[in-house]
């Protein structure tokens, strides 16, 4: 998710969609074709993540990503990020609340926090809290 996209939202709002796949630049094309949406590459080192950019817009709504180093485990859904105002409540919540916490919260305060939960059906969705 980029800062531009997160600091547009408020909590409670969903701030963006990710979809790690093995194949990113095939799914990438596949979106591209059947929606009309842009792409951006993002590096990721020695790869190539993307994000997607609707035809008509310039700010990316999604990104589509290689299942590789800490998104290998997820799955092949379409992943919204639930902005929240404290990840950290969230995961207390998601647990007292059946739910599973399927990748705990990561990165800094000043560049946003995440983790991916499970809910009691199965379901997958991240947690956002911006910088």
């Amino acid at each position: 998710m980029s800062d531009q996209t997160a600091n547009k939202k408020q909590p409670g709002e969903i701030g963006w969609l990710d979809l790690t796949v093995p194949d990113a630049v095939g799914v990438r094309d596949f979106y591209a074709a059947v929606t009309g949406w842009k792409s951006m590459a993002v590096s990721m080192g020695d790869y190539e993540d993307f994000r997607m950019i609707p035809a008509s817009g310039t700010d990316p709504v999604a990104g589509i990503r290689h299942a590789r180093g800490g998104n290998a485990s997820l799955p092949a859904v379409w992943l919204p990020y639930f902005i929240v105002a404290d990840v950290d409540a969230a995961v207390v919540e998601c647990r007292a609340r059946g739910g599973e916490v399927v990748k705990e919260p990561s990165g800094k305060p000043e560049s946003g926090r995440w983790c991916v939960v499970r809910d009691p059906a199965g379901a997958y969705a991240a947690m956002y809290q911006k910088s």
